[in-house]
């Protein structure tokens, strides 16, 4: 199991020159950084469409706390996230300006934001909501920070299959938070995400994949090579196209959903052929095209309930 480093020793290693810079001196920009906020605002709006598809209803209050409890916990996992992987961060061009191997904070740093987060976060939503959403935002936790980035994430080039059930987590969260209970209808969510996450993650892989190797990270593209990458995530698209379809079959999709979920899957899979093709640009248009889609079934999906057409 490899440790962080010394975030000086992994500034260096990533630029190649012997450059001095602040050790732990960073300021709330950076801790905010830890918290990795891009990936935070996906869970947090797919935790609150979560909420809205429930039964039942929340306080104003409690449903903030709630979205509040979403946010810091995946913001926890974040942190740890990078306290772990400071070494490869720093060898990594796109990771390696991140708050610990630039040097702006120490290891220790983002460990203790990290575990103060965790704690707060699971106890808060224990407290304040229900035993069951605080069991899953503490899975969610222990998902990415210990199943996929210690465990996974260094030995095996499936480790976004498993440890992608940590993204998939939070609209059960939301449900959960408004019920108390995890039903059909939460795990259908969960299925949605999760099938989501391989494709979306592998076509990013396809144009970083010099980045993980350089780091030494086990990716589909470099363990397998291409063809079989792409082959793949043909195959989850097509899983993820039909998934993206029961809340309609299910009855807790509108019409409106039914279509848009039909269509989009439908470009989806579209898109994934055409990378399986091995078309130019492929990857780079499936993987911006994968957040288009998650963001607007969710949101319709969550505008259906809202708005009672369900």
């Amino acid at each position: 199991m490899t440790k962080p480093i010394d975030p000086q020793i992994a500034t260096q290693s990533a630029s190649g020159a012997n450059v001095s810079l602040p050790y732990g001196q960073g300021d709330v920009r950076d801790y905010a950084l830890l918290l990795k906020p891009r990936v935070m605002s996906l869970v947090v709006f797919t935790g609150f469409v979560g909420m809205l598809v429930a039964p039942g209803s929340l306080h104003p209050v409690l449903a903030f706390a709630a979205v509040l409890c979403i946010a810091v916990g995946a913001g926890a996992a974040g942190a740890l996230n990078m306290w772990f992987d400071a070494d490869i961060d720093a060898v990594m061009a796109r990771t390696a300006k991140r708050p610990v191997p630039s040097g702006k904070l120490t290891a220790n740093d983002a460990l203790g934001f990290g575990l103060v987060l965790s704690v707060g976060s699971v106890t808060f939503m224990a407290l304040a909501l229900n035993l069951a959403a605080a069991t899953l935002l503490a899975l969610t936790i222990v998902f990415y920070a210990v199943i996929y980035t210690i465990w996974l994430k260094r030995r095996t080039p499936q480790n976004i299959v498993i440890g992608g059930a940590a993204g998939a987590f939070p609209p059960m969260i939301g449900y959960a938070a408004v019920t108390g209970s995890v039903t059909i209808e939460s795990l259908v969510l969960f299925s949605i995400i999760f099938l989501w996450t391989p494709p979306h993650f592998w076509a990013l892989a396809l144009f970083v994949k010099m980045d993980y190797s350089r780091a030494g990270v086990p990716i589909l593209p470099t363990t397998s090579g291409e063809p079989e990458t792409r082959r793949q995530i043909l195959l989850y698209s097509v899983l993820l196209a039909i998934s993206g379809l029961l809340p309609w079959v299910l009855g807790f999709g509108g019409a409106a959903y039914g279509v848009i979920s039909s269509v989009l899957g439908a470009v989806f899979v579209y898109r994934a052929f055409r990378l399986w093709q091995g078309k130019d640009g492929a990857d780079r248009r499936l993987f911006t095209f994968s957040i288009l889609y998650l963001f607007l079934i969710f949101a319709t999906l969550g505008a259906e309930h809202v708005m009672g057409a369900v």
